[in-house]
């Protein structure tokens, strides 16, 4: 199956999205100055809608993403990733909470590694992942995009009017 990247220019770093004619499997920060990705003739459809969403996400006018997209990880990985959109744009969750999503309380820790891993991210808001005493945990994005994230929807959670 051929692969396909898109970078799309962020206001917090260039995001580089992978994926196949028919779904997104990765979307990371690329830690480069430029875009070195851009759309192709076959760039498939689903990298743009995905890069366009993004973009209504960073302007403020997307809270959710209806683009195809898939996961590789193991059974348990996949189960937190699953859980995780269920945390609403603007809120958080601590790691215990995910783990009683998913049925597996005593897997905090296990839940901290597999959101370490996930490869979709904003999409998949592993940036909505705090400490259960409020505090910010680690981002593979950086705690500086983890802050920027958290305050971007806040700022337009309940937009006025």
């Amino acid at each position: 199956m051929k692969r396909y990247k898109l970078d799309y220019k962020s206001p917090i770093g260039i995001i580089e999205i992978e994926g196949s004619e028919t779904a997104i499997d990765g979307i990371n920060f690329a830690e480069r100055g430029e875009i070195v990705n851009v759309p192709q003739r076959d760039t498939p459809q689903v990298l743009l809608t995905c890069a366009k969403q993004l973009h209504e996400y960073f302007i403020g006018e997307r809270h959710a993403f209806s683009f195809p997209y898939t996961f590789k990880g193991t059974d348990f990985q996949q189960a937190v990733w699953h859980a995780l959109p269920s945390i609403g744009y603007g809120e958080t969750a601590s790691y215990k909470d995910i783990a009683m999503a998913i049925n597996n309380e005593k897997a905090v820790r296990a839940v901290g590694s597999a959101n370490g891993k996930n490869n979709i991210s904003i999409v998949v808001p592993c940036h909505r992942i705090i400490g259960s005493n409020g505090t910010l945990t680690g981002y593979g994005g950086g705690m500086w995009r983890k802050e920027w994230l958290l305050q971007h929807e806040q700022t337009y959670k309940n937009p006025s009017k």
